[in-house]
């Protein structure tokens, strides 16, 4: 587990606010996630919670408040500016080439900073990728074009990761695969930002977690903590 009292802050949010259009859908939301920490964000759907992601890359209609990448102020940036940060998003629809083959996908992504996995790596976490490299993207179940989509941006360097309900609506072989992944990360010391509605999927693999309720959050508490809360989260979020 990341000693988030010594680690830097790897991501910062102060007061952030965000619209689609005339929509305030992020009402001064504030944390951070420090580096080589797991931070689940929790909550219902519509909390702001896949928003607050999109602001953080610049894909929200508009915002305003303070969002800093490794201590750069990113508020005004366009959204490859910030990837170039070493930020990869992965976001809920996932967004691979489906006409292209699994590896063609892999061998696109720009490279955004030193030490991307190499293709060889990205096999060994994934072998069911190795053995649909060949195929094309619309070919792939549900569980590989996840599997594909998060090894793209593994690929491009990026040491922080956002990543947007990657387990959603998955057989639970696939599931169990996504969580031995993200433990391997975070053993390698990347830094990942979590939206996950499957509590138990995220349960014991983030260092913190975030609920987040109407775009801010209410409540924060660490790895150690989450036995005394887990009656009441069950309650708010229904799991």
């Amino acid at each position: 587990m990341a000693n988030s009292s010594q680690a830097a802050p790897m991501l910062e949010l102060q007061d952030v606010h965000g619209w689609y259009g005339e929509s305030h859908v992020l009402h001064g939301i504030s944390f951070d996630v420090r580096e080589g920490e797991v931070v689940t964000l929790l909550g219902r759907n519509g909390a702001g919670r896949t928003s607050t992601l999109r602001a953080i890359m610049g894909l929200i209609g508009s915002r305003k408040g303070s969002i800093r990448v490794k201590g750069v102020e990113t508020s005004a940036l366009p959204t490859h500016r910030i990837a170039r940060l070493g930020v990869g998003y992965c976001p809920e629809e996932r967004g691979i080439f489906s006409s292209l083959s699994a590896e063609e996908n892999l061998m696109l992504p720009p490279v955004l900073g030193p030490g991307g996995m190499a293709l060889d790596a990205i096999y060994g976490m994934f072998p069911n990728l190795r053995e649909r490299a060949s195929s094309q993207g619309t070919r792939l179940s549900g569980g590989e074009q996840q599997m594909l989509a998060v090894a793209r941006i593994l690929r491009t360097g990026a040491r922080l990761l956002l990543l947007d309900e990657i387990s959603e609506g998955l057989a639970p072989v696939i599931v169990h695969k996504l969580a031995e992944m993200v433990g391997t990360l975070r053993r390698q010391g990347y830094t990942i930002l979590m939206v996950e509605q499957n509590f138990r999927f995220a349960a014991p693999l983030a260092d913190r977690f975030l609920v987040v309720e109407h775009g801010q959050v209410i409540q924060s508490f660490t790895q150690a903590e989450l036995p005394e809360r887990l009656e009441r989260l069950h309650e708010y979020l229904g799991v």
